[in-house]
């Protein structure tokens, strides 16, 4: 499983978007942040609503430097069906990967051997493919994309600033941190 602080592998997978079926690799987003996004399975109950919110988001996540792949073990062909019934997914316009061996989901820790699904798991990845934040939930629990879109603007903010931190509900423009001191101020 990956740990806080690695480089993640350079794994490949089938994604569908923009309304055809591509190969990437994890590498062909290097220079920009990363967002995965694993959920359990297409065709439920829960997924759909956190796929929605992370669709609305989406553009604050483009602007914020990062693109968003969500992942579960279902094929392409499984996401095209549902982006072509379902009019929560027809928003998505991230791409949607397929990992139907789970090996993905394994290296992340999320897949689930019994039942050949992943929990739900949220990956902030920077730049340089090194993990600065993640959370795994159980599949009974929904996510918040504006949440996450929080940790990555400040991982971030973190990330070209000189020793300088976020607090807790730290937002753009907030007060931050210099260890050892007091708050920075408003940055």
């Amino acid at each position: 499983m990956m740990r806080i602080g690695e480089k993640i592998a350079d794994m490949g997978m089938e994604v569908f978007h923009e309304g055809e079926i591509k190969k990437v690799k994890l590498s062909d987003y290097s220079g920009k942040w990363l967002v995965l996004v694993f959920y359990p399975a297409d065709f439920t109950f829960v997924c759909p609503t956190e796929l929605e919110d992370m669709a609305k988001h989406y553009a604050q996540f483009k602007e914020a430097g990062a693109e968003v792949i969500s992942i579960s073990t279902d094929t392409v062909f499984v996401h095209k069906a549902w982006k072509d019934n379902s009019d929560a997914i027809k928003k998505i316009e991230y791409p949607m990967g397929a990992d139907p061996t789970g090996k993905i989901c394994r290296e992340f820790g999320t897949y689930i051997e019994e039942e050949g699904l992943s929990l739900r798991g949220s990956f902030i990845i920077d730049p340089d493919g090194v993990l600065k934040a993640f959370e795994v939930h159980d599949n009974s629990i929904g996510r918040s994309a504006k949440e996450l879109l929080r940790k990555l603007r400040a991982a971030d903010f973190v990330r070209k600033s000189d020793g300088i931190v976020c607090p807790a509900n730290w937002e753009p423009g907030a007060e931050t941190l210099k260890p050892g001191l007091d708050l920075v101020g408003k940055i």
